[in-house]
């Protein structure tokens, strides 16, 4: 094969990358691509826009940056980063036919719209001969590769993970060679060499995203250095949202800065040389794949049923009341201060501790009774690390409603929750800092406090900080009637 164009998505690297690393042993000249898709791009520029008229986006920003890298380090090697705000079933074909190229690489993509993405730009290539490949990257195991005695897909967790250890070989995590010859990765001809859209040309501002999470590979390379520094304690702190406890790579991760067979490989050697912080890890990074198996092979999820049918009977609270509960949530002004301060979390920086998103999505479904699809789509707008299968998957877990979740009955009570994994309110203070002067007994439920406490933190609850919404013991009760149609149905 003489040329070949590597199309990236959520593979954003130039090692251990599948696509890449065949089109580099296949062809004898390549080119790299990427597109600002304006179907996944245009519906985000809404909401609150600044004073341009520019979208604060942190994920675009990031993206943004980490081709910037990918393109500099192109360069060097004679090549460049062909980067389109368009179509991707328009730019793709037509970069390849400008190119000559034989084939179009890319890796394989599990969400519905990607798939049905990938099948038009492989039969509009097709009209023109040229050829699309695509590949397994960004998990180890993938669709039908696991599955029961009985040859059936899984949908609990632990013996899926127990079938993913015994089936994991060497092959399954050695990385793929992208090493280029000289001049391999081609000069971009003058026609196609056009300057990188700027993130204001597509309507975006930049964020500052890069002071506290550095992207590209680079950013990702030194933020799994400094973990792996500390995973020994992984289990340990991983449950405390006050201290370093947890990895930080998920948004790496997630735009495939980071290759997952690198992150897997070093979790099990670890686990396998006896630390019980890898072993934990490493459980974490499968649940990635189970998601990503969950979503291949029940695509319906992607259109907001319940994996469980039996929960789209739940009748959730509806209305003004309903709205005026679920804005309370997104604001962090809910009076119960863990919650609070997760989503403040997640409103400054589009990033909420693992442990905090089961604690505020168990609020908004079994304190506040509402949808948990509202919560699924708000995370989807603000964390960084949004990936459909894994939010869908974390939210359902949550709300009982998925594969292998919760039983509806457990539910989380936001004080004991705020007193076990913050018990000295470092995190709480960190993002409320009006209550920063409470004793650690009051500072998980303000509105107990005593009069002359609050007078001497200078607090006074219902203006510097709100009445709970809810009382959780009532709202535990309600739940449990609103739940028990599950029960009837499941009898």
């Amino acid at each position: 094969m003489q040329k070949a164009l590597v199309w990236l998505r959520r593979d954003l690297r130039l090692y251990d990358n599948a696509a890449l690393s065949h089109a580099l042993k296949e062809a004898k000249q390549v080119w790299v691509s990427f597109i600002f898709d304006t179907d996944i791009l245009k519906p985000l520029i809404q909401g609150e826009l600044d004073a341009k008229g520019l979208k604060h986006e942190r994920r675009v920003d990031f993206i943004w940056q980490g081709l910037k890298q990918i393109d500099e380090e192109l360069r060097a090697m004679g090549g460049g980063l062909i980067v389109r705000f368009g179509k991707p079933l328009e730019c793709i074909p037509q970069i390849a036919k400008e190119l000559g190229v034989d084939t179009v690489f890319a890796n394989h993509d599990y969400e519905p719209s990607a798939i049905a993405r990938d099948e038009s730009v492989k039969v509009v290539l097709g009209k023109l001969n040229i050829q699309f490949e695509d590949f397994k990257d960004q998990v180890i195991f993938e669709k039908k590769e696991i599955l029961t005695n009985s040859n059936t897909v899984f949908s609990i967790f632990t013996p899926y993970k127990n079938n993913w250890l015994k089936t994991l070989q060497d092959k399954d995590l050695a990385a793929h060679e992208c090493n280029a010859k000289p001049g391999q990765f081609a000069t971009i001809p003058k026609k196609l060499d056009t300057p990188f859209p700027s993130l204001e040309s597509m309507g975006f501002c930049p964020t500052g995203i890069e002071a506290y999470l550095p992207p590209g590979s680079e950013g990702g390379q030194t933020f799994l250095e400094d973990f792996l520094s500390r995973i020994d304690q992984y289990q340990i702190g991983r449950d405390f949202p006050a201290i370093k406890g947890v990895s930080y790579l998920s948004t790496h991760l997630r735009f495939g800065m980071l290759s997952i067979r690198g992150l897997v490989r070093e979790a099990h050697r670890r686990m396998l040389a006896g630390s019980m912080g890898a072993t934990i890890w490493l459980s974490e990074l499968i649940w990635r794949d189970f998601y990503f198996m969950i979503l291949a092979n029940h695509p319906r999820l992607a259109q907001g049923a319940s994996f469980k049918p039996d929960y789209d009977n739940i009748v959730w609270e509806s209305g003004a009341n309903a709205k005026k509960l679920f804005a309370a949530w997104c604001e962090g002004k809910t009076g119960y201060p863990l919650v609070d301060a997760a989503m403040h979390q997640l409103n400054q920086s589009g990033y909420m501790h693992n442990r905090l998103r089961m604690v505020v999505a168990s609020f908004l479904t079994k304190d506040l009774g509402i949808d948990w699809r509202w919560g699924e789509a708000y995370f989807a707008e603000h964390l960084n690390d949004f990936e459909l299968s894994s939010n869908n998957g974390g939210w359902q877990w949550a709300s009982s409603s998925g594969c292998d979740a919760q039983p509806y009955f457990r539910i989380f009570n936001p004080i004991t929750q705020s007193e076990k994994f913050d018990p000295e309110g470092k995190f709480i203070r960190r993002y409320l800092p009006q209550l920063e002067k409470l004793s650690k007994k009051s500072i998980h439920a303000p509105w107990k406090a005593g009069h002359i406490e609050l007078e001497a933190a200078g607090v006074v609850i219902g203006r510097d900080y709100p009445l709970p919404v809810v009382d959780h013991d009532e709202a535990r009760k309600k739940t449990l009637v609103r739940y028990s149609v599950v029960k009837k149905v499941s009898a």
